[in-house]
């Protein structure tokens, strides 16, 4: 099958982070806490509800579009595969641009849905679903508690990525092992930074919480790249299955 133009695989990963970004931060902004002002909360989906809000849309446009485009969603996943040796450096910038595009589009229509609900506001902590440390941070965790956690769970998160993807690896469930991996991320981190690693994710809804959480909005482009960098170069490095046959050959494993 004759590889997808970068036109196609543009628009791919367009949609996919618009359907990354409309159903995770969707469904923090809002099912996490329907019924509104009830605390006793028995409908709202809560931490767990979001967490896997956010696999499911990554598994469900892997599936859609994955074949199309690799599926990345997200910038720190494709300086990942770069790293990795998976992705052309030519197509970084066609890409990332897609992706931010789209998360700002899908927060554009989140925000027309959310601010139909009279109770709608953007004061708090983390209005609109946006990441934040210090004040910003759910649980209030520091810059250092952002950093850590943001570069350790792109790493892991690249890892499994990349490792799901291998030529050796079991084909056609490389979409379940990175939806599980982005929901098991998400169960960790949402208290430290509402969970981010992902800069396109972070960036649409910050332009429309405001001004102070697009000033932190560097915490989350920096850390989720480097993290997904190390663990591009660390795969390729160590793991990276044999591209020789007779090699491939001995390292694959026994039926």
């Amino acid at each position: 099958m004759a590889k997808a133009t970068l036109t196609k695989r543009c628009i791919a990963e367009f949609f996919g982070t618009f359907w990354l970004v409309l159903g995770g931060c969707g469904s923090a902004v809002l099912a996490a806490g329907f019924p509104y002002g009830n605390e006793a909360n028995p409908l709202g989906i809560g931490l767990v509800g979001v967490s896997l809000a956010f696999g499911l849309t990554v598994l469900t446009m892997a599936y859609a579009v994955g074949h199309i485009s690799g599926g990345h969603f997200n910038p720190a996943v494709s300086f990942g595969l770069f790293a990795a040796k998976r992705f052309p450096g030519a197509d970084l910038l066609p890409y990332i641009a897609s992706q931010v595009v789209g998360a700002i589009a899908a927060s554009g229509i989140l925000y027309l849905i959310a601010s139909s609900q009279p109770e709608f506001t953007l004061a708090g902590s983390n209005p609109f679903a946006t990441n934040g440390f210090g004040e910003h941070s759910p649980a209030g965790y520091s810059l250092l508690g952002a950093i850590v956690t943001e570069f350790v769970m792109t790493f892991f998160f690249l890892l499994i990525i990349i490792g799901s993807t291998d030529r050796l690896a079991a084909s056609g469930f490389a979409p379940l092992a990175i939806g599980f991996a982005l929901t098991l991320i998400h169960l960790i981190s949402i208290p430290v930074t509402n969970t981010s690693v992902n800069p396109a994710r972070s960036t649409g809804p910050a332009l429309f919480a405001g001004v102070e959480l697009i000033g932190q909005l560097w915490v989350f482009w920096v850390f989720p790249i480097l993290g997904a960098i190390a663990a591009g170069w660390l795969y390729y490095t160590l793991f990276e299955a044999p591209t020789t046959p007779e090699v491939a050959e001995e390292m694959a494993p026994n039926p």
